[in-house]
């Protein structure tokens, strides 16, 4: 079996861009008339750069190959241009090919991945979901911690245990920097009011995005520890294990990281920092399936549990979802909402979502088939904007909360 062709379909998510401003899909061929779907999660440049550098990765190192070769895959493209170490755009790149491979591997053997990488060990998974507050002109507002506590209780009636939130922006270019007292007192409101709103029936995911230093983020997790959250999520920028590790150090609350590392080997310096009790991969980032259960794997030696990052497209989810139902030390999967809106309609079939649980696929491959009609009416994505963006103005402690950011998504993912 060689692989013979590729497409690449970068879709425009409409709004309110859940899941982010597109999603880029790629879909391999064989020459036995099998196709795999992977994903593409790379955030560092747009796809106008991202999808002539998918078709130069696949044109030397994928076509004419055996799909079901991706170490040698992995390590070709780790190796590129005589680098051999971390790469994001290179590994969001080889990522979504290597799912795609696995999509064709599965559908060979007549099998679901999961079933490849070990076998089910859960037979549904926790998940989790973003708050998505509404004001009253049906707006999202992510300042307000009485829309926040209703958005919360509305999501615990759904059947979902676990909530995140992130009252401590803005994320500027110029992070990590100290709070403002003002800020701190708010985000301890946030959790005071969704606690009460959800009392124990939900956990709290506190879901900073290396907004803070470590003596910054030590300050806001004493106040913090008191509603028990779950996790305190990259509380400093990411890549700098110490200073990770400076703050699991300090507080009772888990720390959560690993949606902006990608291999092993960066996963390798927080395990061996103790930096993290849950680490947060992207299977769209870290290189793909494979890598990432080595991580998984990893992690479960040092008895860390697993919280895959997902805020992306559903071929993504899906790929997250194979690699969790078979990872003994998961803990739970990033959801948005239940999988329903775009990400239900660019489906074939949804993503199986049942009161606060995803059910895994046994269907062959990734259980996933992308409906080309909807991939056709929103391709290709013709906006300016990258996937996500930071503020580009430092941190102001008089304005931590400019209307500009409070209406991100509102005014199309702009800043």
């Amino acid at each position: 079996m060689k692989i013979v062709s590729l497409d690449t379909h970068v879709v425009a998510v409409p709004p309110p861009h859940l899941g982010g401003m597109y999603w880029i899909f790629v879909t391999l061929k064989t020459d036995c008339g099998i196709e795999g779907v992977g994903e593409v999660y790379a955030a560092t440049f747009h796809p106008k750069v991202m999808t002539p550098a998918i078709q130069d990765v696949f044109e030397r190192y994928l076509l004419n190959h055996d799909p079901h070769h991706v170490e040698r895959f992995f390590r070709e493209c780790y190796s590129s241009g005589f680098t051999q170490r971390p790469d994001l755009s290179m590994m969001g790149i080889v990522s979504g090919l290597e799912m795609a491979c696995w999509d064709i591997i599965g559908k060979a053997a007549n099998q679901p991945v999961h079933q490849l990488l070990g076998g089910k060990v859960h037979e549904r998974l926790r998940s989790y979901t973003y708050l998505y507050p509404l004001d009253r002109q049906g707006r999202y507002d992510y300042d307000d911690p009485d829309l926040a506590a209703e958005c919360a209780a509305q999501f615990a009636a759904k059947g979902f245990t676990a909530l995140k939130f992130d009252p401590a922006g803005p994320y500027t270019a110029y992070s990590g920097h100290h709070l403002s007292l003002e800020l701190m007192e708010r985000c301890e409101i946030f959790c005071a009011k969704i606690r009460e709103a959800v009392g124990n029936r939900c956990d709290l995911l506190f879901g900073t995005h290396g907004q803070m230093t470590p003596a910054s983020a030590i300050r806001l997790a004493k106040r913090l520890e008191k509603y028990d959250p779950l996790w305190f999520e990259e509380p400093v920028p990411p890549g700098q294990t110490d200073a990770m590790a400076q703050v699991a150090a300090a507080t009772s609350i888990p720390v959560a990281t690993g949606e902006r590392l990608t291999t092993k080997y960066e996963f390798m310096d927080l395990l061996r920092g103790k930096a993290a009790s849950i680490l947060q991969m992207n299977v769209g980032l870290v290189g793909g399936l494979l890598e990432a259960k080595k991580i998984a794997s990893m992690a479960e030696a040092f008895y860390v549990q697993i919280a895959p990052h997902l805020y992306n497209g559903p071929v993504g989810a899906a790929a997250s979802i194979q690699l969790a139902a078979a990872s003994p030390n998961f803990l739970i999967q990033e959801s948005i909402m239940d999988w329903s809106g775009f990400h239900a309609q660019i489906l074939k079939q949804p993503i199986h979502w049942d009161e606060g649980y995803i059910i895994p696929s046994d269907a062959p491959g990734l259980g996933v088939e992308l409906n080309m009609d909807v991939v056709r009416a929103h391709s290709p994505y013709q906006g300016d904007s990258l996937h996500l963006l930071m503020d580009k103005q430092p941190f102001d402690v008089r304005t931590p909360s400019r209307e500009a950011w409070k209406n991100r998504w509102n005014n199309g993912g702009t800043l």
